[in-house]
């Protein structure tokens, strides 16, 4: 099953009808477009950047109803495939980003990107590691709410370790879970301090299951086995409008997962995380909410 550009939407809001069922254990493709809704081009100019309509921008394609998914369940997503575009762009966009006071104009860059190389315009190359920025569920609450702040629910994570070959565990807060996927990157580093990374439209293939009673307290990672910048972890994340909460969080969902996997005490477990855990910000740009994720190597768990 395969569901294309023009089944996006611009809002978290439960009430949005479906595009598409799938059961547990079930595939399905996905089309995603760049994170300006159509906006930017590859032949954009700077301009272009300054008219952004925000109500259009980080839209996503869904949302995906999973049969048998409820309350108090976690939805297992794993990464299948993912490919994207040619080029993309990055962009100071007035008034967004870490920076914003210091950088307060415009800018952009295009860049051209193929299996191994993302080029940017002002000379240097990056590794292309393609990654999913926006991947959530319907928030229990009613309304329309913003697709840039993420929360619990997932949503804009940005944690540039979900790539091809990672899992990510949501806690499902609607029957039928809502999923919900946008926000592709060619590269992205870890904060995405000016709010842009190699922003690019992208195929995602994505495989759903579904975890009785397993929700938890808010996204867990399982990153790929291989990666270009990081082995098999296991990442959990804080999603506050503090950076301490946020990271007291993670630390504390990390320590309950050691604890339940490895079976350490709580103190054993918490000087583990202290010695071999990399703590990372992994968005710092979409208000009210910051994610901060803390990655330990799997070997450690057994």
């Amino acid at each position: 099953m395969r569901i294309g550009t023009d089944r996006v939407h611009y809002v978290w809001d439960n009430s949005i009808e479906p595009v598409a069922e799938l059961g547990p254990g079930e595939r399905i493709e996905l089309d995603l477009l760049n994170s300006s809704g159509g906006q930017l081009g590859p032949d954009s100019t700077v301009d272009q950047v300054a008219a952004l309509d925000f109500g259009r921008v980080n839209p996503v394609t869904g949302p995906v109803r999973v049969a048998g998914a409820k309350p108090g369940d976690a939805l297992s997503v794993r990464v299948v495939e993912l490919t994207v575009d040619s080029w993309g762009w990055t962009a100071c966009i007035p008034g967004f980003g870490l920076l914003a006071e210091d950088f307060p104009d415009a800018s952009l860059a295009v860049s051209t990107v193929d299996d191994k190389k993302v080029v940017l315009p002002f000379g240097p190359w990056l590794d292309t590691v393609p990654m999913i920025g926006t991947l959530g569920v319907a928030l229990p609450e009613p309304g329309a709410t913003s697709l840039v702040p993420p929360s619990r629910f997932g949503g804009n994570l940005d944690i540039r370790h979900l790539t091809a070959g990672a899992t990510v565990l949501l806690p499902v807060g609607v029957e039928g879970a809502l999923l919900s996927v946008g926000d592709a990157h060619a590269a992205m580093g870890d904060g995405e301090i000016c709010g842009t990374g190699v922003e690019t439209s992208a195929r995602a293939v994505l495989e759903v299951d579904v975890i009785a009673g397993g929700a938890p307290p808010a996204p867990i990672l399982r990153t790929a086995p291989a990666s270009a910048r990081t082995g098999a972890a296991l990442a959990t994340t804080g999603v506050a409008p503090d950076l301490m909460a946020a990271t007291k969080a993670a630390a504390r969902a990390m320590i309950d997962e050691i604890t339940r996997r490895a079976g350490l005490s709580a103190v054993q477990a918490y000087l583990l995380a202290s010695t071999a855990g990399d703590l990372k910000i992994s968005e710092v740009v979409d208000q009210p909410n910051w994610v901060v994720s803390l990655h330990l190597p799997e070997t450690l768990l057994g």
